[in-house]
């Protein structure tokens, strides 16, 4: 009974290896399947500072810090309002392209999303 236990654990820990990507960089290169993704201000960095998401996707970014941030493309395309702890900015990425943003208020902060 013991050794198939063994067999059946290790079977199902190959599955899950095969499936799961091998590092965050590997996820965070992958299109999200998901039409919303959620990404989190924490500690004043974007997590995860570049995600791939497809055409027609909302991102959704959450305050976690206990100071406010600011949400702001490069390209002026959005904006959100000052974000205190707990809330949220959403927008959805019509078109495909790479988008850099920053935090208006933290400006070192930076992040990238890619719509395919």
């Amino acid at each position: 009974m013991n050794k198939r236990f063994t067999t059946s654990f290790l079977a199902i820990l190959s599955i899950i290896a095969a499936v799961a990507p091998a590092t965050a960089a590997d996820a965070a290169s992958n299109p999200q399947t998901s039409k919303s993704i959620e990404v989190k201000v924490d500690n004043f960095t974007f997590a995860p500072e570049t995600i791939t998401v497809p055409a027609n996707a909302t991102v959704t970014w959450l305050n976690r810090d206990d100071v406010p941030h600011v949400i702001a493309s490069t390209d002026g395309l959005f904006r959100s309002k000052a974000l205190d702890t707990d809330d949220k900015y959403a927008f959805t990425f019509t078109k495909p392209g790479t988008y850099s943003y920053f935090c208006a208020v933290h400006p070192k902060m930076i992040g990238k999303i890619v719509v395919r």
